[in-house]
């Protein structure tokens, strides 16, 4: 094969929705094991500059939205093929959308419309109920209320940085028991996993449930080779580029709360 023939590597940048340090940035990386792509496309991780502490109130989406979106709103110009945004709360896609030409994508709604392609119900498993506003958000805007069997939650305290690192015999029976009343008393044929932090316990939990469940990151990271290699990208006329773009005003905005946080030790 010559160099000229030679296919390009495509690149997808992941955005982490929170600050973090490189070691917790690999936890993140890990939803990779496992998965299957060809050596043409390459997955880069970056945590935002500065942000909520965690996604528990609408407080904390607001900031979610523009953290994750100045994180990426330069993808496109450094070379990037796709964006994806590694939280169910798909914080940032929309805006994300509007400023950019290549694909951009959240496991929030992939997750839910994949949901209906393998059943005709499904539930979301949490870790507590102060997420629920993110799937409400979503089911609203989807139109999917009808379809979502229940969202059951453990009520365990969420851990952003180590995700499910050293709980995991607390964690996952907790979360089967959940899995299992969605399916037997809800009437769900289909689990959707109901955070990106909770990915470890996907193979776990797979091979003890009589249904499917979905790993919502790495379903995102497919979603995405698929538009790449379908060359389909977000619609113009239902994502309008913005009429007077304030991305160096954004970025300015991100510096200083990444400045701050780092003089607050926060």
């Amino acid at each position: 094969m010559t160099p000229s023939s030679e296919k390009r590597v495509r690149r997808v940048l992941v955005v982490v929705p929170f600050a973090m340090s490189a070691d917790n940035l690999l936890l993140r990386e890990s939803q990779l094991q496992g998965l299957q792509f060809g050596d043409d496309i390459r997955f880069e991780y970056r945590a935002v500059k500065a942000g909520p502490m965690n996604y528990s109130s609408h407080h904390d989406f607001a900031l979610a939205d523009v953290a994750n979106f100045e994180a990426g709103c330069r993808a496109q110009e450094e070379g990037f093929d796709a964006v994806c945004i590694d939280t169910m709360s798909d914080s940032g896609v929309a805006a994300l959308r509007s400023v950019l030409d290549i694909p951009v994508f959240g496991p929030g709604k992939v997750s839910m419309l994949t949901a209906l392609m393998l059943g005709d119900k499904f539930s979301v498993l949490t870790m507590a109920s102060r997420w629920k506003p993110l799937y409400k958000k979503a089911l609203d805007e989807l139109g999917l209320h009808h379809k979502c069997a229940s969202v059951r939650a453990i009520e365990v305290t969420p851990d952003n940085q180590n995700l499910l690192s050293g709980k995991e015999e607390d964690v996952f029976p907790l979360l089967e028991k959940a899995a299992l009343r969605a399916v037997e008393e809800d009437g769900a044929d289909v689990l959707i996993l109901g955070s990106t932090t909770m990915h470890q316990s996907h193979g776990w939990l797979q091979s003890r449930l009589p249904v499917p469940i979905i790993n919502p990151g790495p379903l995102s990271y497919k979603i995405a080779e698929s538009m790449l290699a379908l060359r389909l990208t977000q619609s113009r006329t239902a994502y309008a580029k913005p009429m007077h773009p304030r991305l160096d005003m954004l970025s300015h905005m991100l510096d200083a709360g990444q400045e701050s946080l780092s003089t607050s030790n926060l």
